[in-house]
């Protein structure tokens, strides 16, 4: 289970005014479930997928993954946290230039096994985000959407017992977004992994166990009319 307790990360702006980013998050994510998050740009959405992620400590509070305190972590214990725990789909898809997308999307089991054996590996889920045929292409030569898929493919990779997924249908148009997200949803229940996803998408809402608004740094009612007028890209 994963388990958030009072979480707290505040920032000075150049006025000498405090960023609430998280102002006292508190919430668990049982394995096998989906907790969707909504909330305007600049609400603490992505603050606090790095905070669960150890890359970037709480002022205060704690994130519990296992049992384990991850803002406790040495540098190591939070790399080895992130390369074999966790699964981060970020934003921006920042692939290796010139390196074909199945090895963009192998990159995290280099680690743990040979090459080919890491493509193997990788493979079903190329073909299940739609991008079997595309696996011997470069990022320069995939569409920004095909990039973001290639991203969801190595944060799945190791199979992770937790999925922090940052906006990963932004770049997806309607149909790819559903296929995408019927995946991240298959993947929970599959292999029993908690995820936390923050979305913008209105299609999130309707595959998630539940759904949360962040507004302000702190977790409020989710309602679906107010939060699409937020909707930010």
């Amino acid at each position: 289970m994963i388990r958030l307790d009072g979480l707290v990360k505040h920032y000075s702006s150049g006025s000498d005014e405090i960023v609430k980013a998280l102002d006292g998050v508190s919430m668990t994510i049982s394995p096998g479930e989906m907790v969707a998050l909504y909330g305007p740009s600049g609400s603490g959405k992505t603050t606090l997928l790095n905070v669960v992620a150890a890359l970037i400590p709480p002022d205060s509070g704690t994130v519990r993954v296992g049992g384990e305190d991850v803002a406790t972590f040495s540098a190591r214990e939070a790399a080895r946290y992130r390369r074999t725990v966790v699964g981060y789909i970020s934003q921006t898809p920042d692939l290796l230039s010139g390196v074909p997308a199945i090895a963009n999307a192998a990159l995290k089991l280099y680690g743990s096994c040979r090459v080919r054996e890491a493509h193997r590996q990788v493979t079903p889920l190329m073909e299940r985000l739609g991008l079997g045929d595309r696996c011997q292409h470069r990022p320069d030569e995939l569409s920004a959407g095909e990039r973001q898929r290639v991203l969801i493919a190595r944060a799945l990779s190791t199979e992770p017992r937790l999925v922090l997924a940052d906006e990963p249908t932004g770049a997806l148009d309607t149909r790819r977004s559903k296929d995408v997200l019927t995946l991240l949803t298959d993947v929970c229940r599959e292999r029993d992994a908690a995820m936390l996803l923050v979305t913008h998408d209105s299609q999130a809402a309707t595959f998630a166990n539940r759904v949360h608004a962040l507004r302000d740094g702190r977790l409020e009612r989710y309602d679906p009319a107010r939060e699409m007028l937020f909707a930010g890209p």
